[in-house]
């Protein structure tokens, strides 16, 4: 959730910070993935008996952050792919816009990030190919400034209009 945006640049400088958000977190696995590795293949990590499972453990610690890291890597590559563009008042809601949701006189500014990545930074999706997207972003892709509709937010369901899409 976002509380402002303005122009195509506020739009790229926000996925450049996502990305770095992104990369520093990808560090952090690639770091704990080595350590993981380094455990699992120490001397004091082989079995000393057939209960001990400290090496595999281990194993399967660094299999995961690894994995972890894959993910975060997709992320990055699709938020570098993201276009930055400006959407006119008529287009409709797709994947790279901020929006607008008012309701009983507050705004809420959104982004629509691309969906499988959208969870990983806490964003609103819309649908990317056959990933799962969030319900908001299902209910928001492809509507227009000016559409207004019902929406199940934070517990209840009110009528919201959509006032800006940038």
């Amino acid at each position: 959730m976002l509380h402002s945006h303005g122009t195509d640049m506020n739009k790229r400088a926000l996925i450049n910070k996502i990305i770095a958000r992104l990369t520093d977190e990808l560090e952090v696995y690639f770091r704990a993935a080595q350590a993981s590795r380094a455990e699992a293949t120490h001397e004091q990590s082989k079995a000393e008996n057939k209960y001990d499972t400290r090496g595999l453990e281990a194993s399967y610690l660094a299999r995961g952050q690894s994995r972890q890291a894959a993910e975060i890597q997709g992320a990055i590559a699709a938020f570098e792919k993201l276009d930055a563009r400006k959407f006119g008042a008529d287009e409709p809601i797709d994947i790279g816009a901020f929006v607008d949701l008012a309701f009983d006189g507050e705004t809420t500014a959104y982004f629509i990030a691309p969906a499988r990545e959208a969870r990983r930074c806490g964003m609103i999706s819309g649908n990317v190919g056959d990933y799962p997207q969030s319900p908001l972003g299902e209910q928001l892709v492809g509507r227009k400034q000016g559409d207004v509709l019902k929406l199940y937010l934070a517990g209840a369901q009110n009528q919201y209009e959509v006032t800006a899409v940038v």
